[in-house]
């Protein structure tokens, strides 16, 4: 018997829309169940319907493909639709099911169909290792996307003030407010630019734009302090890279 797959489309370009869903109708026991036009829309369907297939753009406003899968437990199957193979292929190639280049044609996405039902046939990666591919995709950030219940924050990169590391998440403080995401500090710290956040402290990155001094605070130990006024400590191994780019 075919497998039945039920399969959403997330694309902000409804001609990519109208394609993947005439292509869908050639292909038995495959059911569009919905269609997202942007990132947003896409988390809050995958959450309600848990579609065992999503066909995922990654280029689009709001949020991009790779954000939307960082906010979704447990990730759904995905086969990307893409006219940057380049994303899909640095961030998901151990994971993806299958990516689609823009063109393709009808042959070329029953191929992808075949490759889907083959894998979800076996088990399906954790949302950790999910993160963990996307971590190495060497992109850095310019934005970092939060899911906090039913709403999504978006933190500008600039507006970044310090990652603290709690546990198994890290609390990003922006503008007064903190926000915590289900990451690794070293997962975070990879992601931006190191020219312009610092690891001062095994708990700790800070933008150093918001740095106003450094101060001693024991004998072998010292404390940066923040235009806020905060007090960060910072280890022998960070004061070097303060000493290294200050």
């Amino acid at each position: 018997m075919t497998m039945k797959l039920r399969a959403l489309i997330v694309d902000d370009e409804q001609l990519a829309r109208q394609i993947l869903r005439e292509y869908a109708g050639e292909v038995d026991g495959l059911e569009i169940i919905a269609e997202c036009s942007n990132g947003f829309e896409a988390v809050k369907t995958i959450g309600e319907l848990q579609p065992d297939l999503v066909f995922l753009d990654v280029q689009m406003p709001k949020l991009n493909g790779f954000e939307v899968l960082e906010l979704v437990d447990p990730p759904p199957a995905v086969i990307f639709v893409t006219a940057y193979d380049q994303y899909a292929m640095k961030a998901f190639e151990e994971h993806a099911v299958d990516y689609l280049r823009k063109p393709f044609h009808l042959d070329r996405f029953k191929k992808a169909i075949e490759h889907a039902r083959a894998r979800l046939g076996e088990r399906l990666p954790e949302p950790a290792q999910l993160r963990a591919a996307a971590s190495r995709s060497g992109d850095r950030f310019e934005r970092i996307a939060v899911k906090d219940g039913s709403k999504v924050h978006i933190i500008a990169v600039d507006k970044l003030d310090y990652v603290e590391a709690q546990d198994d998440y890290v609390a990003l403080h922006s503008e007064n407010r903190k926000y915590l995401k289900q990451q690794t500090i070293s997962n975070i710290e990879a992601q931006l630019d190191s020219a312009r956040f610092i690891r001062i402290h095994r708990s700790y990155v800070v933008n150093l734009e918001r740095i106003v001094r450094i101060e001693p605070y024991t004998k072998d130990s010292h404390v940066a302090i923040l235009k806020d006024g905060t007090r960060l400590p910072v280890s022998r191994s960070g004061l070097a890279r303060l000493n290294s780019l200050l």
